[in-house]
């Protein structure tokens, strides 16, 4: 049924989803909350307070969740909405270099495209945890299996297999502001707080010599698509693992002010591991 509900809202023109998206944003965020409140908090955390702001990022959250079903479903007709305008320019003189590339995209804008688009030029292997819920489960195996990129699992296996992936100079992508489990990160600095980082993105990129690479997708006004940047991190990265988890925190965080709004500031980032 869930599965079916998605499908009908990929049919969803894209200017229609991004309205719904958003007035299905602002009713959540009209309920009071802990939804309510973490968004607001986060938000004025990193520097934006008050509730206009915190209304027009939830109106964004709720477009950035109503576009998925379209992006899962209808990917190419999604990706014939993407443009970038640096790919190029960042991409291409990384892939000159004969090395892998490890592609970071932060929880911004509509961090579901981003992938699909570097997979029509790259081979591309992501890395995905699954669902806690298991009638999500079919769900995203069909939104997985519906395009270019090859998906491996968050587990010891998905590591090794981004090692060997990386090493044969491909390219591999992940979300490096998830909060990792116990044992898996470390306290860096992230808009002014201390986050549970995790230390994979440092560890991989250090032990395999791959550049690292920031790509966010953002939302144009209007339904017209999306708009993709592609900023490189700043090498070499410290040999630390502290050093290198405040290095890629600091380098999303200028992503991130480019267009804040568009920020899932409702995640709970500061929460801290069992």
């Amino acid at each position: 049924m869930l599965l079916t509900l998605f499908r009908l809202l990929a049919r969803l023109p894209l200017p229609a989803a991004h309205a719904l998206g958003r007035a299905l944003g602002l009713a959540a965020y009209a309920w009071p909350g802990k939804y309510r409140d973490r968004l607001r908090a986060n938000a004025a955390q990193a520097g934006y307070p008050g509730n206009a702001f915190a209304r027009r990022a939830a109106a964004q959250t709720g477009a950035m969740i109503l576009e998925m079903p379209r992006v899962w479903f209808r990917s190419r007709q999604s990706l014939a909405q993407t443009t970038s305008d640096d790919f190029d320019a960042v991409v291409g003189p990384a892939r000159a270099e004969g090395r892998g590339i490890l592609f970071l995209t932060p929880h911004l804008g509509c961090f579901e495209i981003t992938a699909r688009y570097v997979a029509q030029r790259l081979p591309m292997t992501v890395m995905f945890r699954p669902p806690r819920k298991d009638m999500l489960a079919p769900l995203l195996d069909t939104a997985r299996n519906s395009s270019n990129v090859r998906a491996v699992p968050a587990t010891l296996q998905g590591v090794r297999e981004f090692v060997r992936t990386l090493r044969k100079g491909e390219c591999v992508g992940m979300l490096p502001d998830q909060a990792p489990g116990e044992g898996e990160g470390v306290w860096a600095p992230f808009f002014g707080r201390m986050a549970y980082t995790m230390t994979l993105p440092g560890k991989l990129a250090t032990q395999t010599r791959v550049p690292v690479i920031l790509v966010a997708g953002v939302r144009l006004p209007r339904g017209k698509g999306w708009r993709l940047h592609f900023v490189r991190v700043p090498e070499p990265l410290p040999e630390d693992p502290t050093q290198q988890a405040a290095l890629i925190n600091a380098s999303m965080e200028a992503v991130i002010r480019r267009y804040p709004e568009q920020y899932l500031w409702s995640y709970n980032r500061y929460k801290t591991p069992r």
